[in-house]
């Protein structure tokens, strides 16, 4: 028999922001390791095509359009994925955005769509979703966090306010839901090549500056993180909650600076 410490099969999961980058390769993660997996997003074109994509495993990828933002379109959603699968086993908040400028250039409307997605929207998916967990009396959730919450880059400041917001977002779940059996988790990823981030590495300055000030010295990929979600997930995580793993290549280990290695002597 294999070792079911680290299995996912036949768990419910639900990712949401799953049609693309981070998110679609968490759910093919899943997907290739037997879960039953249900991806959300903005766009019905998007999700179809993703959800094609990735099943690859056991079971068909299904897909729901829910815009988190809108916290009135998540307990229809939750509702559709209960009445379909029974129950959600596994919560991945991965639903994301983010604006790169000065803090001085924020509008009101910026400050508000990202902050929406990234707190408010995760917010609201968690306490749906969790509302099913503690009536059951088990479940995870994952919430995708940010090197941003240990320190803040120049210019993403709501971003790095709303990943900030999460990371106490994670650990507040975790106090009241963890009697209940619910256990509350948070995922930070380093420099992470994707789709929406190609182009930001692809300037060689931001490359060799991102590989230098990560110790592992290179850039990551969106499979680096499926081994932790799936842990955070699997039986093997049973007495872990509340706490946010950073998969990061050891950036946030300390501060790498440009000292000969004679120490300059």
């Amino acid at each position: 028999m294999p070792d079911q410490l680290f299995s996912v099969a036949d768990q419910s999961v639900l990712v949401s922001g799953g049609s693309r980058g981070i998110g679609l390769s968490l759910a093919r993660g899943f997907a290739e390791r037997d879960a039953h997996v249900i991806i959300t997003g903005r766009d019905e074109q998007t999700l179809a095509a993703a959800a094609d994509a990735i099943s690859v495993g056991a079971h068909p990828v299904r897909w729901q359009v829910c815009d988190v933002a809108d916290a009135d379109q998540i307990p229809p959603v939750i509702d559709r994925v209960i009445e379909d699968l029974g129950r959600i086993d596994t919560l991945v908040n991965v639903a994301g955005v983010n604006i790169r400028q000065p803090v001085e250039d924020f509008t009101q409307d910026q400050f508000d769509f990202v902050l929406d997605i990234n707190l408010r929207g995760a917010f609201f998916m968690a306490q749906e979703v969790g509302k099913t967990m503690l009536a059951r009396g088990s479940g995870a959730i994952i919430n995708i966090d940010s090197l941003n919450s240990d320190a803040p880059l120049k210019y993403v400041a709501p971003y790095a306010m709303s990943k900030c917001g999460l990371n106490a977002m994670t650990r507040s779940l975790a106090m009241e839901w963890g009697p209940s059996g619910v256990r509350v988790n948070g995922l930070a990823p380093g420099f992470i090549l994707t789709d929406l981030t190609q182009k930001l590495w692809s300037d060689p300055t931001m490359k060799d500056w991102g590989e230098f000030n990560t110790p592992m010295g290179r850039l990551g990929t969106p499979d680096d993180l499926v081994g932790t979600a799936v842990f955070l997930a699997s039986p093997a995580a049973a007495f872990l909650s509340g706490q946010t793993i950073y998969v990061d290549g050891g950036m946030i280990a300390g501060r790498v600076w440009p000292i000969p290695q004679d120490g300059g002597q």
